[in-house]
């Protein structure tokens, strides 16, 4: 017990980076998923061949490829980045494209009737997608998202590839030093506890939503 006290501020600053990488590509990624999604949608043919042709890159190859790519590739042409915004411009783009193919069928899934109508009814373009098919859509893809979510919340304990010391990483340089599978255990529980954390305020944002039949 005392050696997992003693374990917490190490343990507490790996979480510190778990969750600053897992909040900086939530921030950057959703942008980024609904402008290829709206790529992927255009009538435009180079844009969405574009758009279709980076989503099948990322999601074509595997984050811990694209990561060292990123780090240790790029250099090699003279574009170089520190490891940890490298770290964030992998995942960054790796979950874009994800959650761009998220939103585009989500988008796609409203009737075309919904537009026509409100059409009809004079309202503008922009009003249209927020007010009428925006609440619509992330109803729909809501659940698709959240696993995107929680399945993130693993995937941050690749950042160990570059040398960032995550929590998964400190569990296992404890786990080694103290030969026991304690400071594991403890940051398995960890694990746990940010994803039911995120699964309840997922089910909160489904029930705001549950009028949106």
């Amino acid at each position: 017990m005392n050696n997992i006290i003693n374990l917490l501020p190490q343990i507490f600053e790996g979480l510190k980076v778990t969750l600053q990488v897992f909040i900086l590509t939530l921030v950057f990624s959703i942008p980024l998923g609904v402008l290829i999604a709206v790529g992927r949608l255009s009538k435009n043919k180079i844009v969405s061949s574009v758009t279709g042709f980076y989503v099948l890159i990322m999601r074509g190859t595997p984050l811990l490829l694209q990561i060292v790519f990123i780090f240790f590739g790029l250099p090699i042409i003279g574009i170089a980045f520190d490891r940890f915004p490298a770290a964030i411009l992998a995942f960054v783009l790796n979950y874009g494209a994800y959650l761009a193919e998220i939103f585009r069928a989500g988008i796609s899934s409203i009737d075309e009737g919904q537009y026509e109508g409100a059409k009809v009814l004079g309202l503008p373009p922009r009003h249209i997608f927020m007010k009428i098919v925006l609440p619509q859509a992330t109803k729909r893809i809501l659940p698709a998202v959240a696993n995107e979510v929680i399945t993130l919340v693993k995937d941050t304990a690749l950042v160990y590839v570059v040398g960032l010391d995550e929590l998964l990483k400190i569990g296992k340089i404890a786990s080694n030093k103290e030969a026991s599978l304690i400071p594991l255990v403890a940051v398995g529980i960890i694990y746990l506890l940010l994803i039911a954390v995120f699964t309840q305020l997922f089910k909160l944002i489904e029930k705001r939503y549950s009028y949106y039949q």
